[in-house]
């Protein structure tokens, strides 16, 4: 049987942005443990010209939603990046996951083809639904959840190779 395109997206998906709540969830706990406060996590990034970790969290998830809805035909909500604590940033993933699990596959299957324009660096990029989700939208998921793990990982939260995967 042939992988379809809501296989490879909401339920990828759905698993990814709940390791990163767990990995959010560890990062609360560990500044908790250690009295440091919250936001020298969550405005904290490997080098001085890359986003912070609150960013990391609001780019993976404005990716997920933006694709489910492009795939899909509809209008991709907008989020405020406001966030600022640990809650703010869960509640952001939470409200993607309920974003995206009302998609069915009848509305994702047979987006292969579907033409997706987005803007990038100001410029019109037009993709199809295929490679747009395989070759654009995963591999910027998986780039800004691992740099949200490299930060706290870097910072002293004691998560591993094991979190970033999840339970299978």
């Amino acid at each position: 049987m042939a992988l379809t395109m809501y296989q490879a997206s909401i339920p990828v998906f759905e698993k990814q942005l709940s390791n990163l709540s767990a990995i959010l969830k560890k990062a609360e706990e560990h500044a908790l443990a250690k009295k440091i406060e919250p936001e020298v996590f969550i405005d904290a990034r490997l080098a001085p010209d890359m986003f912070p970790l609150s960013r990391q969290v609001q780019i993976a998830t404005d990716g997920v939603k933006g694709c489910a809805a492009r795939l899909a035909g509809v209008e991709v909500p907008s989020y405020p990046d406001t966030e600022k604590t640990f809650p703010e940033l869960q509640a952001r993933i939470l409200k993607t996951v309920d974003f995206i699990k009302n998609f069915t596959p009848k509305q994702i299957d047979g987006s292969e083809e579907r033409k997706v324009t987005l803007k990038l660096r100001g410029q019109d990029t037009t993709f199809l639904g295929q490679p747009y989700l395989l070759n654009f939208v995963l591999p910027n998921l998986y780039f800004h959840m691992t740099t949200a793990y490299a930060i706290l990982r870097h910072n002293g939260v004691d998560i591993g190779k094991k979190d970033f995967l999840g339970i299978f």
